[in-house]
């Protein structure tokens, strides 16, 4: 809440009056009559702008009441009769939006569009996700009509690489009267943002605020004891000061020091002053704490005693962080929440970065016996818990977890992860806001703009898991995961908690807490289904020019301007380098090109052979059959293994194996060290089944049989000569004529030839690095319509463009069609129904083919192709496979971004759930969890509505579409997450 000083002389305190009385004749007087509390500063200058008809970009902390301002643009269109459409980038969110809303304004008055609900759609107030008014814009939709404003919050979400560029598509296409209010969180850039704003949408006012209006403070947890991160009284607000915003390089460079230096091992003495934050200091107890720790560390690794000295060296390269050494007794989950408590400090939210995490936490603290609630509380929570579950058939219950959720709720505690079901979620949520849940143990992806504000967020690590490898939490993640604590109008003060780990750095830490960088740079790239909207809306020379507004290509014009700077830079510098290497005897420029022609031709005699011995070993087990057995020899599991399926079509070949341990797996060119050839062969029975432990072991049995009785391999296929590989012809020669024009060179006898050679080495890797710098600048000059020819180059291969006599592109019939499919496939989508991999589906079938299309399985999860569930679903699935490959290779050709892989993972499970199976029968021997399952299927939904809607389809396949949606929207999937 912002206060002002009162004026000092009766003029002031006159005009100041007028002004009061002036504002609440305004849209913004009534509004602010509406409401409970003052608005701040940046609030007031926002909502100002909106009613002055300009758009406004505001970036401020979470918490901070960025909303307000959109509350205020709905508040404006209903009172100029007009439409608001407020846009969220998840369903969670845009749920939890159309709840307040409805029950600020009435249900008749709001409506929620998301891509499995639809209510209320012609309301003058609709909530819906981004993808869903993309939508809209593409296909004119009369929903349009009379739009006066767009909210559109957690606008720095276009960021993000798999979705952001549907912030832009909606950025850029809405019709010119329509006023944008974009509510981000702080950004290192906002100021870049709105000028991008401004170019496209007109008008726009940047609106920045970096003030907490809940103080935050930070802690480290060391043991059961709390303790301040700073020395001396130090708020979020002192650490970064209201108004500093870095710029988005310095602040990127700035984060990446930041996280390189939590992965840095502690030192003996350790830095107390954060850099560039004179005056602000760590706390010297975290900093001995720290000292004795590596002091520890330090003995017991390097400490007197031969053979303890020498086991210890042999573990320090592979030693975990956790393994290290600490003086401290790290709390376990129910000793930290009892230390909160205790402290005054709940409701908290603990970021843990696993679900299985979260899921553990709870039954941590339950087994522990921990009780947070009172008796008046658990009646409360049994009722909302009963209420939200009555439509629940109860034979789903057990399957769902239910009664173990219900009692982590009673105490006070719950989980929050993707994997749970909507309905439990939302619960969840529900019971927090209200204070009844006391502890929650959630993933990050509850800092994606739920709202769910705590007293206290305490983060278990400072690292993650980000599919690939376990990498450090950047200073921007740390900011948004740490502003949810601290309640607006509720608690005086917010604290953020990390708990001490082995190894941790106290400096870094507060690095990381010190830091706003959070530098938003666009995802944009024109993809199939919006390149043929927008040729077919505004031809291709329009289309160009909208796609070279996007925020993308603004941003890559502004760097060309820095590397232009640096081009100038080093052109000067090669010039000084150029007069260091002049030789008297004779030009050094051709000596030096012949040194490097002469290395280069060694390097590619080199290369040529290694490239023919893996082609040759590509080749060997593309051929390989099933039967086959072959000795592997590296990789996980070296060894005898029989070949079960082969891989013909990959690029890189990986046919699935069975080891004679009976463990499944894959072979591929890091398994092998040259061409890979069947030692025996023996037959695999048809009624071997891989999931079977007893077929694998009489499997392994036949292969052994096979070994000791010296079976021959079967008879060569087509040429199975793997030789060595030779080299390419007249690379030696090529060789040896350079050596003598070398020789032969006057500056070949120079005495000073070597430091020439030295100048000559610089001037030539600074004439490449200046080169690539103005590759880049051309690169970067009109790149995203490069991107959007090459897209159109292939949707004219495929025939969805056609181009008339006369030069001008025109869409076809299919590719009218794909102008109304969405999705990462879309392109694949349609062109499996013009292959026909649909038509001899029934309803079920049709349910399970769709779900190849949009689901996107763990790496983990991938493993051998399953049969399908009928011979029709087997040949579908051929054919969006082969589709697929196709597709893949004329990407690759073009260099386009590659369409992901058709992932057969959910097929049983939802043919199955289509067939009317129980949840328990369909989640079994799978690794879904419930709410995964339930996630997934409302993809699918989404997908067959939106086959279902493609003008001209076969109607067989529009029915079917229909009647697959009846079949698998039931159950749990069909329970409503909106209240």
């Amino acid at each position: 809440m912002s206060s002002h000083p009162g004026p000092e002389s009766p003029s002031e305190r006159y005009r100041a009056s007028v002004e009061r009385a002036a504002e609440a004749k305004t849209y913004l007087g009534g509004f602010i009559r509406t409401l409970e509390f003052e608005l701040d500063d940046f609030q007031r200058e926002a909502c100002l702008s909106l009613q002055t008809g300009r758009g406004v970009l505001v970036a401020a902390p979470t918490g901070a009441g960025k909303t307000i301002v959109g509350e205020f643009a709905i508040y404006l269109a209903l009172q100029r009769g007009l439409k608001a459409f407020y846009t969220t980038p998840i369903k969670a969110l845009s749920n939890q939006k159309y709840s307040e809303l409805a029950a600020k304004y009435g249900a008749a008055q709001v409506g929620l569009l998301t891509g499995d609900t639809s209510i209320n759609g012609d309301a003058p107030v609709v909530v819906m996700t981004t993808e869903v008014l993309r939508n809209m814009l593409y296909a004119d939709s009369d929903t349009l009509d009379d739009l006066g404003f767009v909210v559109m919050d957690e606008v720095h979400y276009l960021a993000d690489r798999f979705r952001g560029a549907v912030w832009e598509e909606v950025i850029i296409h809405l019709p010119s009267e329509v006023q944008v209010a974009s509510l981000s969180a702080t950004v290192s850039n906002a100021e870049e943002f709105g000028a991008w704003l401004d170019t496209v949408r007109g008008q726009t006012d940047v609106i920045v605020s970096e003030h907490r209006p809940v103080p935050l403070w930070q802690h480290v947890m060391v043991g059961r004891k709390i303790v301040d991160l700073f020395a001396g009284d130090t708020s979020f607000d002192e650490i970064a000061p209201a108004g500093e915003v870095e710029g988005s390089e310095a602040g990127a460079a700035q984060e990446t020091a930041t996280t390189a230096s939590l992965t840095a091992s502690i030192q003996p003495a350790v830095t107390a002053e954060l850099p560039g934050r004179a005056g602000f200091e760590v706390n010297p107890e975290l900093l001995s704490m720290a000292r004795a720790e590596s002091q520890m560390n330090f003995r017991g690794r390097f400490g007197h005693g031969g053979r303890s000295q020498r086991r210890n060296q042999r573990s320090q390269r592979d030693e975990p962080q956790s393994a290290q050494r600490s003086p401290v007794r790290k709390a376990s989950r129910p000793q930290v929440i009892a230390s909160l408590d205790r402290q005054d400090l709940l409701p908290a939210i603990t970021f843990i970065f696993s679900r299985a995490g979260c899921d553990a936490a709870v039954a941590q603290c339950v087994a522990a016996g921990l009780w947070l609630t009172t008796e008046a509380e658990q009646l409360l929570i049994a009722q909302r818990v009963d209420e939200a579950a009555q439509d629940i058939p109860s034979d789903d219950l057990d399957v769902l977890g239910f009664w173990s959720w219900r009692d982590g709720l009673m105490r006070g505690l719950a989980a929050h992860h993707a994997g749970m079901l909507p309905t439990f979620k939302e619960v969840v949520e529900k019971l927090f806001v209200d204070g009844l849940v006391k502890a929650v143990f959630a993933t990050e992806t509850l800092a994606l703009g739920v709202n769910m504000p705590a007293r206290c967020v305490v983060l278990e690590k400072l690292d993650k898991f980000n599919g690939e490898a376990h990498v450090n939490i950047t200073a921007g993640e740390y900011t948004q995961l740490t502003g949810r604590a601290g309640r607006r109008g509720i608690d005086v003060e917010g604290h953020a908690v990390v708990l001490w780990q082995p190894g941790t750095d106290p400096a870094a830490v507060a690095g990381l807490a010190s830091r706003r960088t959070y530098p938003l740079n666009s995802s944009f790239r024109p993809t199939y289904n919006m390149s043929i909207n927008l040729l077919a809306q505004f031809g291709r020379p329009r289309a160009r020019e909208i796609l070279e507004s996007s925020f993308a290509q603004f941003q890559a014009d502004r760097s060309v301007v820095g590397l232009a700077r640096q081009v100038r830079s080093r052109e000067e510098s090669i010039a000084g380098f150029s007069k260091a290497m002049t030789c008297h005897l004779g030009d050094f420029t051709e000596y030096a090109r012949l040194r490097r022609a002469l290395g280069d031709a060694e390097t590619t005699a080199s290369r040529s052979t290694s490239r023919a011995r893996k082609s040759l070993t590509e080749d060997s087990l593309s051929r390989l059959l099933p039967g086959d057995v072959v000795d592997v020899p590296a990789g996980k599991s070296p060894g005898l293994a029989v070949v079960l399926s082969s891989d013909h079509e990959s690029r890189e070949p990986r046919p699935a194996v069975m080891t004679l341990d009976n463990q499944l797996r894959r072979i591929g060119l890091h398994d092998v060290e040259g061409p890979l050839s069947p030692i025996t062969r023996i037959r695999i029975p048809k009624s071997f089944n891989a999931k079977v432990p007893k077929s694998r072991r009489d499997l392994a049995s036949s292969v052994r049989n096979a070994i000791r009785e010296h079976r021959p391999p079967a008879p060569p296929r087509r040429d199975d000569d793997f030789g060595r590989a030779s080299a390419a012809p007249n690379q030696e020669k090529r060789i040896a004529e350079l050596r003598r024009e070398l020789r032969a060179h006057p500056c070949h006898g120079c005495s000073e030839r070597e430091d020439h050679a030295r100048w000559s080495e610089r001037w030539w890797k600074l004439r490449q690095e200046t080169d690539g710098l103005i590759r880049q600048i051309q690169g970067r000059t009109n790149t995203i319509a490069k991107t959007f020819d090459r897209v159109c180059g292939v949707l004219t291969g495929y025939g969805y463009l056609e181009t008339s006599d006369t030069g001008v592109l025109s869409i076809s019939a299919d590719g009218q069609r794909l102008r109304r499919i969405y999705g990462e496939k879309d392109l694949l989508i349609s062109q499996s129904l013009r292959m026909g991999a649909f038509n001899d589906l029934d309803a079920a079938e049709i349910a399970a083919l769709a779900s190849v299309l949009v689901y996107q399985a763990k790496r983990e999860d991938r493993g051998l192709r399953p049969k399908m569930p009928s011979v029709s679903l087997e040949s579908a699935v051929d054919t969006v496979v082969h589709e697929w490959s196709a597709l893949e290779d004329i990407e690759e050709a073009n260099k386009l971004p590659l369409t992901g892989e058709p992932e057969l993972g959910l097929v049983w499970p939802i043919f199955k759930w289509a067939k009317g199976r129980h949840l328990q029968d369909v989640l079994s021997g799978t690794d879904l969890a419930a709410g995964d399952f339930v996630r997934w299927v409302k993809q699918v939904i989404d997908l067959l509505d939106q086959l279902a809607d493609i003008p001209n389809l076969d109607p067989r396949i529009v029915r079917l579409c229909s009647e697959a949606i009846k079949l698998i929207k039931r159950g749990v999937v069909a329970y409503s997450s909106v209240a």
